[in-house]
């Protein structure tokens, strides 16, 4: 003897398990794994790649680096990259004058430009400085106007 049992009465195990909506998808701005991949974890492709040249690494470092000193273009290219790596990111240092108010900023701003026009900053670093000028000079200008505000008040 058979039970049946409509959909309506099936059950499908806890609801919303890891933030998921009734659709099956996670809901906006909650994540799946809250905690996120463990520190220290590896991808499985590299944990297998170093398994397969564990032993047989310095034997093919000295072949590239025989390689290289013979002629071999790419087996040179791949030493200077492992021993020169392109840099990403330098520091800049730059003399900026006091930002205290939010018409400081234009000061601020024209001693980027004076910078990058003396070749001390490159265009591509000299124009990611004017969203920080930005954001500080709209912070001075949210607190100038509250304390004026609160002046005015009292």
């Amino acid at each position: 003897m058979g039970v049946t049992m409509d959909r309506s009465q099936k059950t499908r195990g806890p609801e919303n398990t890891g933030g998921k909506q009734g659709n099956g998808r996670f809901a906006q701005g909650v994540s799946g794994n809250p905690r996120g991949r463990p520190r220290g974890s590896r991808n499985k492709a590299s944990l297998l790649a170093e398994a397969l040249l564990d032993g047989d690494a310095e034997a093919l470092v000295r072949t590239a680096i025989e390689l290289a000193k013979k002629g071999d273009g790419v087996a040179l290219r791949l030493c200077l990259e492992r021993l020169l790596p392109v840099k990403r990111e330098r520091v800049i240092t730059i003399d900026l004058p006091p930002i205290n108010s939010a018409a400081d900023a234009k000061d601020a701003m024209a001693a980027i430009i004076a910078s990058a026009a003396r070749g001390e900053l490159s265009p591509s670093e000299a124009s990611r400085l004017p969203p920080w000028l930005h954001w500080r000079a709209k912070a001075l200008a949210r607190l100038e106007s509250r304390v004026d505000l609160e002046l005015s008040a009292s």
